[in-house]
């Protein structure tokens, strides 16, 4: 074994290898695009488009597991598809947002030594968290809207728990730069085209009797673009390139908004990502997103000695189709918004709830349950609260565009209520009852 002298030398040539290559990767990926002003200029973009994606997933989610004490009003037919709409859509934009922000801040990982002290660990470790989760929920929320589940684990509650994680790891990170954001926000001008991101802290800068000679070798050089070719480094030349970077990247967050965007709004439909699948699965002019068939409700759906179980105990009905659509029926233009983004206006026919709940005599303020005949899946029972379940607008459908119910649109009958997301519209109803 190696004295202690010899195993520091060691200690310290490697260290100043691996400082050499750092060195080298960070100039080799040097440009005048990679500023603190860059990063800032998207960093507000993105953290605007987080924080609107965050906002609408709490009230998505909210709708989808109320809280006792905190119940959303019905409010406009379409709020939900307004919401979920520039959810999916926002999502949508950010992602070539995030992929311009890791590039401008891509050098960063070559700084040496990586940890200089513990408070700086701590922030290279939300750093991480910040980054993992910023690709996790854009990723994960497309494939979502496209319906493709390379995943075992729950996509809603995933989702829905990153999104905290993101957004605290978001705070912690807007914290410990916010010197370098309120300097970058606050320049009036091309002047100020901002530091470098690869530039060195002030205290790692070299010594003036260190600095590059005429004769160093032009690789090493830091004032070279990612090409390798030299950039002049004046303000004019850095704004217009900030420009035409800024512009490229919202072009391509455009595009793929309005990707999103196509999908979400009726009429430009056919020509989303989604197109095919909407052809393949759609009846009676509407999307259906799970068939009597994956549901394995065809025979028990089919059945004519249907009946739909209202109430508990003595005062409990059974109607069948024959006995709701010779009650008074009433007709509304309601949407079908789902948690995709996608929505569509339809009109439908059947009893209004209220009108069923009287009959048995339900509490007016009580929230109650709708049970489908599927017996598997996560929105096979579903409550609606009272503001819902006493909204005149909320029906029994048994009607859709003025034909009976299809079977994959939940024949006999099937719930549609203003504001609530597609996979709390109960289809194929068994039993309603009191919560």
């Amino acid at each position: 074994m190696g004295t202690p002298r010899t195993r520091d030398s060691v200690t310290e040539r490697l260290s100043n290898a691996l400082q050499e290559r750092s060195e080298r990767a960070r100039a080799a990926l040097g440009s005048p695009l990679r500023t603190t002003r860059t990063t800032v200029v998207i960093g507000r973009l993105l953290g605007a488009a987080f924080l609107i994606c965050f906002l609408t997933g709490i009230y998505s989610n909210l709708l989808q597991s109320p809280l006792p004490w905190l119940s959303p009003p019905p409010g406009p037919a379409h709020l939900y598809a307004w919401t979920q709409g520039t959810h999916v859509v926002v999502g949508a934009m950010l992602i070539p947002l995030l992929l311009a922000k890791l590039w401008v801040v891509f050098p960063k990982l070559f700084t040496w030594p990586p940890v200089r002290s513990l408070p700086h660990l701590l922030e290279r470790a939300s750093l991480a968290i910040l980054v993992a989760t910023a690709l996790m929920e854009p990723i994960t929320g497309v494939l979502n809207a496209l319906k493709w589940y390379p995943w075992d684990f729950s996509f809603r509650r995933t989702h829905f728990a990153l999104a905290w994680v993101l957004i605290g790891a978001m705070i912690v990170h807007i914290a410990v730069h916010l010197p370098a954001i309120v300097r970058a926000w606050r320049s009036g001008g091309p002047e100020d085209a901002g530091e470098p991101e690869h530039a060195q802290p002030p205290e790692e800068k070299q010594r003036p009797e260190e600095a590059q000679s005429p004769e160093q070798d032009p690789t090493e050089s830091r004032d070279q673009d990612a090409d390798g070719d030299q950039a002049d480094g004046s303000p004019k030349t850095t704004a217009v390139s900030r420009r035409r970077f800024l512009g490229v990247v919202g072009g391509a967050s455009a595009l793929t908004g309005a990707a999103a965007l196509a999908h979400a709004v009726t009429p430009i439909g056919p020509f989303s990502l989604k197109a095919p699948r909407a052809r393949v699965y759609a009846a009676q002019g509407v999307t259906v997103n799970r068939s009597a068939r994956q549901a394995e409700v065809t025979e028990l759906a089919s059945d004519p000695g249907w009946m739909l179980r209202l109430g508990t105990g003595d005062g409990a009905l059974a109607l069948k189709r024959a006995d709701l659509e010779a009650l008074p029926q009433r007709s509304e233009v309601l949407p079908i918004a789902c948690v995709e983004g996608w929505t569509i206006d339809a009109t439908w026919t059947g009893v209004r709830l209220r009108d069923l709940l009287d009959l048995v005599g339900m509490p007016e303020d009580a929230t109650i349950r709708l049970r489908s005949m599927q017996r598997r899946g996560a929105f096979r029972e579903t409550t609606m609260p009272a503001a819902y379940a006493r909204d005149p607008r909320t029906l029994i459908a048994l009607r859709l565009n003025g034909e009976p119910l299809d079977l994959d649109h939940g024949y006999p009958a099937r719930v549609i209520a203003p504001g609530r997301p597609g996979v709390l519209q109960t289809k194929w109803l068994e039993s309603i009852e009191v919560a």
